[in-house]
């Protein structure tokens, strides 16, 4: 092992809050009042797919929760491979992906342990796993997307703006040994961030906010940005 694998597997150690366990917790108690266990998907992909700026393909819903956004990919025709290492969200979404009949390929492992084949990817994307990325692994998820990412292809993300999120620096996250539920990012950092990485920004936004009894789900402490492998 390398020394660079140690200091992961030390600070990956320090966040104890990021183990499958916690979230099968947070999962398993589908009553609790939290703003996206709800049935509609992400405003912001239905918006993007209507417009024509995703088109059927192969998608990874990486940190894909209990399923709103993946079962709308494959109503949409994508080929959809969904991603979560909470077995309790992935049990919760196979119950919706079946009433739904449609077709996804549920994946139980951390996005870490994923192998995309490179350039093999029309969408990848991600509703909230993003602010839960620990600093110390934050490039190797960007290098993730980039690489599974075919010229032309696109990311679509929605993650906590600077109120959503915990309001903790980097490092404070390790002195404080917790990312507070996750981490705010500003639109100056995401679009310095992404873009370096190679892809080019089509839009960044606050997402717009939606009824919890409407038909998708929108919250205006979250950004949702759409970007395309150049």
């Amino acid at each position: 092992m390398s020394e660079d694998d140690d200091r992961v597997k030390h600070l990956d150690a320090l966040l104890a809050e990021t183990h499958p366990t916690r979230w099968d917790g947070f999962y398993g108690d589908r009553a609790k009042p939290c703003p996206f266990f709800v049935d509609g998907p992400d405003e912001n992909l239905v918006e993007w797919i209507d417009r024509g700026w995703i088109r059927p393909g192969r998608a990874f819903d990486l940190g894909c929760g209990h399923g709103r956004n993946a079962v709308l990919l494959a109503r949409r025709g994508h080929a959809v491979d969904a991603v979560d290492y909470s077995a309790a969200a992935l049990a919760w979404a196979a119950e919706r992906i079946r009433d739904a009949g449609v077709q996804v390929t549920l994946r139980e492992q951390s996005v870490f342990e994923l192998a995309i084949a490179p350039g093999s990817c029309d969408l990848v994307y991600d509703s909230g796993c993003f602010h839960h990325i620990a600093p110390h692994r934050r490039g190797q998820y960007v290098a993730l997307v980039v690489a599974a990412l075919k010229p032309g292809g696109c990311f679509g993300l929605t993650c906590f703006r600077p109120e959503g999120g915990s309001g903790y620096a980097d490092d404070e996250v390790y002195a404080r040994r917790s990312m507070g539920g996750g981490l705010g990012y500003s639109e100056t950092r995401l679009r310095d961030l992404w873009s370096a990485a190679g892809l080019e920004i089509v839009e960044l936004r606050q997402m717009h906010e939606q009824p919890r009894d409407g038909a998708l789900f929108g919250q205006p402490f979250l950004w949702a940005m759409l970007a395309r492998k150049r």
